[in-house]
């Protein structure tokens, strides 16, 4: 369990990295665009995330026997 919890982590480090190694503009963009948005659409946009990322979890489970 703990590995997995461990993997994932240093998955998501990976991905962002990736995301501020070769796209540093469009980042900066998106953050300037969050100033707009209210802390309700904020806090749904995450909820949602939350929602995907463990129907994907769920997925891979099921399918993929992980």
């Amino acid at each position: 369990m703990l590995d997995n919890i461990v993997m994932a982590i240093g998955l998501v480090l990976v991905i962002e990295g990736l995301l501020y190694a070769f796209v540093p503009g469009h980042l900066r963009n998106m953050a300037s665009m969050l100033r707009s948005l209210s802390d309700e659409q904020i806090r749904v946009i995450g909820m949602a995330s939350i929602g995907i990322g463990v129907l994907l979890v769920w997925l891979s489970r099921v399918f993929l026997g992980g």
